[in-house]
């Protein structure tokens, strides 16, 4: 099996800065595990890598779709699959780092339809049954999933909701999941989960969220904008944008949707220690502790075995 590093845990607590000093030591790349970080444009709301950190490793699966396109744990694995088995011919071993549990869930294990839940394809689809009703998305799970959608009334909004999320989420379509295909399991990994305190973490949000707008943040999303994007693209519905709709069509002050993206963000962290319950790592720490040398000996001395 292919041996490879995750840099796991939730939001602002060190995996970026953690990553880029282990790929150093190991001399090899980064591949983004971040949902939200595909996304062009989208820079500091997302909280990508520094030029800096760009600069010492080199990083994959960030900024590789523009605010309106789609991207899902099916792609990810796709995507990162192929990166891995270049490295690995290289004789490196890969570093996945992220906080979107499902995507390295689906690199580790595949993907099966219980497990798949993505709070901005729900969001979005509510809003297109909404805006459009609810047969333009019958009609559109007819093109994406006819097997599925001849078993599903087209007056049965919960299914047809479902079966539209797993396949945005995936990019494989519901009824394939119902055939429970064994995937084989290419990887050995050592995985590595970043905790903090949930009182401290909480603070690091807080602060992280005014760092954000004092470097620019709402200039980037008028530029974004600009740009012909708009609120409804699934780049731009996430946790630490939509906050800022409302200051942003003149309906706000900035401070009430700044304590809201505190508090959503802290939310999104909170589901995250949820998720990382469920897992487990071969090694749990904080990143402002840790200690690299001894990281980097047990990740050896474990792929030596």
């Amino acid at each position: 099996m292919i041996p490879i590093i995750t840099v796991e845990g939730p939001t602002a607590s060190g995996k970026t800065a953690f990553a880029v000093e282990l790929a150093q030591r190991f001399d090899t790349q980064i591949i983004s595990a971040d949902s939200r970080q595909v996304y062009k444009y989208c820079n500091i709301g997302t909280a990508k890598p520094s030029e800096n950190e760009l600069w010492l490793v080199r990083h994959h699966l960030i900024d590789i779709i523009t605010p309106d396109e789609t991207y899902n744990a099916g792609l990810f694995r796709k995507d990162a699959s192929v990166i891995i088995d270049e490295l690995n011919a290289k004789g490196k071993i890969p570093i996945i780092c992220g906080g979107t549990g499902l995507y390295i869930k689906a690199l580790l294990e595949g993907l099966f339809e219980a497990d798949i839940y993505d709070k901005n394809i729900r969001t979005s689809l509510d809003n297109e049954l909404y805006s459009k009703g609810l047969q333009a998305l019958y009609d559109e799970l007819v093109d994406v999933d006819c097997n599925s959608a001849v078993n599903i009334s087209k007056n049965d909004k919960q299914r047809i909701l479902r079966a539209l999320e797993v396949y945005r989420a995936t990019g494989i379509p519901i009824s394939e999941h119902w055939k429970s295909q064994l995937l084989e399991i290419k990887y050995r990994p050592f995985r590595i989960m970043l905790k903090e305190d949930r009182a401290i973490l909480y603070e690091r949000i807080d602060k992280r969220v005014d760092e954000m707008l004092e470097a620019g943040l709402i200039e980037e999303m008028y530029s974004i904008l600009k740009k012909g994007f708009t609120w409804q693209c699934p780049g731009f519905i996430s946790v630490g944008y939509k906050e800022y709709k409302p200051f942003i069509e003149g309906n706000s002050e900035l401070v009430p949707c700044s304590i809201l993206a505190k508090q959503h963000t802290r939310n999104y962290a909170k589901r995250q220690f949820t998720w990382y319950n469920k897992c487990s790592f071969h090694l749990t720490d904080t990143a402002f502790s840790i200690n690299i040398n001894m990281v980097a000996d047990k990740i050896r001395d474990y792929f030596k075995t």
